[in-house]
């Protein structure tokens, strides 16, 4: 079990290059990457302050499965969340970071993005989300996706780790590619299809942006709905 990892996006390369190209090359090469610092500490400051200042009642349980196979189930995972547009500063600035990013991949990927949303993911004492995969081939138009965590001061005994497993495991055993510290300010980011992963049991609340870039398979002028 191993993490790749990239230089952050607002640093240049060891030889000046362009920031992406790393991040690109990996999900080239394994279909994830983690970015220990990506994101500079004041943007994060500001999400995490906007996170907590959200009524409670605002989050909506989390639930599995789309549209008419959207279903609440506490069993597989115990998550509360929230849905982000650009009405706050700090969003609206990750927001546009996250659009370079996709530029960035499309570019470099030829991976037709159009399109991302996130939402806030907050994970309570003892919740949990169950080892699923993001999207299931040809039937979603998730491509990529991607966590943000803000927990800050962080400690191994905290949990709440975030496990990727090898493509094609869904159904059965295996050992995780790689453990993912939900560090302040760590991102990870795989390809949505291919790899199983799950949420450990969190012993004390957990904060994170949690998002996914899609494709349109919409026909014509028509947009795939978000969420």
């Amino acid at each position: 079990m191993h993490n790749t990892a990239a230089t952050p996006p607002d640093q240049h390369g060891p030889h000046g290059g362009d920031p992406f190209d790393p991040i690109a090359a990996a999900l080239r090469e394994h279909g994830y990457v983690v970015l220990p610092a990506p994101l500079p500490p004041s943007l994060l400051g500001a999400l995490l302050r906007h996170f907590r200042s959200i009524d409670p009642g605002q989050f909506k349980r989390a639930g599995i499965g789309r549209e008419d196979e959207h279903q609440l189930n506490r069993f597989v995972r115990g998550d509360e969340i929230f849905w982000l547009d650009r009405g706050n500063p700090a969003v609206q600035a990750y927001l546009s970071w996250m659009e370079e990013l996709r530029l960035g991949l499309n570019r470099r990927l030829f991976l037709g993005l159009f399109d991302y949303e996130c939402h806030y993911a907050y994970y309570d004492r003892g919740t949990f989300y169950k080892k699923h995969l993001d999207a299931f081939k040809g039937n979603t138009n998730r491509m990529v996706s991607t966590v943000l965590y803000l927990t800050p001061n962080w400690q191994p005994r905290d949990g709440g780790e975030l496990l990727v497993y090898p493509p094609d495991s869904m159904a059965v055993a295996a050992e995780p590619l790689l453990k993912v510290a939900p560090r302040f300010g760590q991102m990870v980011i795989f390809l949505s299809e291919e790899f199983p992963h799950e949420v450990l049991t969190v012993n004390r609340p957990r904060y994170s942006v949690t998002g996914w870039f899609r494709v349109n398979n919409s026909l014509g002028d028509a947009i795939d709905p978000a969420r």
